[in-house]
């Protein structure tokens, strides 16, 4: 029988799946999805004691948290249903921001209707907005705990200082960072903050955005969403492909897959880091809960930290338009 207990850990006032679900690829961003087996593998998720889903207004702008409801139908009281505002469309250029007081109300309703649901666990400011003072973004969502519409709420991709701030209105149970071997510089400065305010960190895009599963061996495996990041393009995929390369090694001797090495890796940082790696395949899912299996000492740590240093990756975590809305 498949096991249906997931070790836990403490987002604020929350206790999640130490490994829990991005639900990003469901909506086509890194190739086409079939609703149908995503929300089969949401349910297989929740059936396996996964309970930290991950999903965001601007994911196929709609299409996520709606796929999410049919998914959770009958079987809410199992998760922490997380999801995220703030994104706006702008047709013909980038996305633009709205953290305005009206809008965090709008959006809230908006996402309740989507999901099908009363209350929303854990709601994030997707992206800060830099006209609008975080102290009205937060006291909005604060509104909305009063309401009983959220329970709690999160910052993703929020700077120390804007963290400390929206503390101050209203306790901030989790930030949302990129986190991951190859991209660790701002999230480790973000944890210093977050850890000292007793505040969860939740690590994005653990596995590289799928580089260092090791699946992608050569340029020519670089495809979709993937080709407009840095990280991939051809000046800058040698370089990070050898740094895959190290980690590879290090997962033979462990006799684990790349994957579950690296995310073993994040979780061993420390005790107020989970994570959401994302997928579309159960056996992605199945491999990805098998991190939590792969013991690391001291030592095992500091030769993976070795192996790809701080700094080491090649290329920027976004293409410059998105890394002017990132850790501000």
């Amino acid at each position: 029988m498949a096991d249906t207990t997931q070790p836990q850990r403490m987002l604020g006032g929350l206790s999640v799946s130490t490994v829990g679900l991005g639900l990003m690829s469901l909506s086509g961003v890194y190739g086409e999805a079939n609703d149908a087996e995503s929300e089969d593998l949401i349910r297989y998720a929740v059936d396996l004691g996964v309970n930290h889903l991950d999903s965001s207004d601007m994911y196929g702008w709609g299409h996520n948290e709606e796929l999410l409801g049919r998914a959770i139908k009958g079987r809410r009281d199992k998760v922490v249903l997380a999801t995220k505002f703030g994104q706006t469309q702008r047709p013909g250029q980038g996305n633009g921001v709205n953290g305005r007081a009206d809008y965090v109300q709008a959006a809230c309703e908006a996402s309740l209707k989507r999901l099908g649901v009363d209350v929303i666990d854990l709601y994030y400011q997707h992206r800060v907005d830099p006209d609008v003072p975080v102290e009205e973004t937060v006291g909005a969502m604060k509104r909305l705990v009063e309401q009983g519409k959220i329970r709690f709420l999160g910052l993703s991709e929020a700077a120390p200082d804007r963290i400390r701030r929206a503390h101050a209105v209203h306790p901030i149970a989790a930030v949302e960072t990129e986190y991951s071997l190859l991209y660790r510089a701002e999230a480790e400065e973000t944890r210093e903050t977050t850890r000292a305010l007793g505040i969860g960190f939740v690590a994005y895009s653990p596995l590289g955005r799928g580089f260092l599963t090791g699946a992608i061996k050569t340029f020519d495996d670089v495809d979709g969403r993937r080709a407009a990041h840095p990280r991939f393009q051809k000046d800058n995929f040698d370089q990070n492909r050898a740094l895959v390369a190290r980690i590879e090694d290090i997962a033979r001797e462990k006799n684990c897959t790349p994957s579950q090495l690296v995310l073993a890796w994040l979780l061993a940082r420390g005790g107020d880091v989970t994570t959401i790696p994302g997928t579309r395949y159960k056996a992605r899912l199945d491999e990805n809960l098998g991190a939590l299996k792969v013991s690391l000492s001291a030592e095992d740590v500091a030769r993976i930290d070795a192996a790809v240093p701080k700094g080491a990756a090649a290329g920027t975590r976004y293409p410059a338009g998105g890394m002017g809305g990132v850790y501000i």
